[in-house]
């Protein structure tokens, strides 16, 4: 399954809306190169944000043919560690959409460092290519919520301020745009980073 063209607007628009948050929130927004508490635990992926990981990597291996051995080879390492417990396939890496597998992916490898982590920097060595829940997460983002949307961000971020201040650096998502992308490439499975790396 190949990257849709569509990715790139899609990736521009929230880079450019996270910046804009950013600037806006100044020094309530503690997200820096090192701080890693987002980079730890087993999250959902969809099928555009694996195909993005695939890209990357595929780019990686033609431009820094070490780097990407050492990204797999973190992979390879997650996989092994946690495969036994994956609530899905751990051939495909698809992930178990029924209500147990859902209930079994809550207590799923909670404190595991992603694979894309260098634990020498705290950098990401994917951070081109980085799944949406990375590029949104730190920012005020607006989300579904059974009493309505809420407002969340990152715990480390913007403690002390109002909800006003809060609500001020809200950072829109444009989740009808990887909607349709992920209408295009036809899959709604969903997968955790390790799996997209190692294809």
């Amino acid at each position: 399954m190949g990257l849709p063209a569509g990715d790139r607007e899609l990736v521009q628009i929230v880079d450019a809306s996270l910046a804009a948050a950013a600037s806006r929130a100044g020094r309530w927004l503690a997200c820096r190169i090192g701080c890693t508490q987002c980079c730890h635990g087993a999250f959902a992926i969809n099928a555009l944000d694996a195909a993005r990981l695939r890209a990357g990597m595929e780019a990686l291996r033609r431009a820094q043919p070490d780097l990407a051995a050492a990204i797999r080879s973190r992979a390879q390492a997650w996989v092994a560690a946690y495969g036994g417990d994956f609530p899905g396939d751990p051939q495909t890496g698809r992930l178990d959409g029924s209500e147990a597998g859902r209930a079994r992916f809550e207590k799923f490898a909670n404190d595991a460092p992603c694979p894309a982590l260098d634990p020498a920097t705290g950098r990401c060595d994917v951070y081109a290519s980085r799944p949406m829940t990375c590029r949104i997460f730190g920012p005020p983002v607006r989300a579904e919520a059974p009493d309505g949307a809420a407002l969340g961000c990152c715990e480390l971020c913007f403690v002390g301020a109002t909800p006003d201040e809060v609500a001020a650096c809200e950072m829109p998502v444009p989740h009808e745009i990887e909607a349709g992308l992920l209408r295009e490439i036809g899959s709604h499975a969903e997968t955790v980073v390790a799996f997209p790396l190692l294809a």
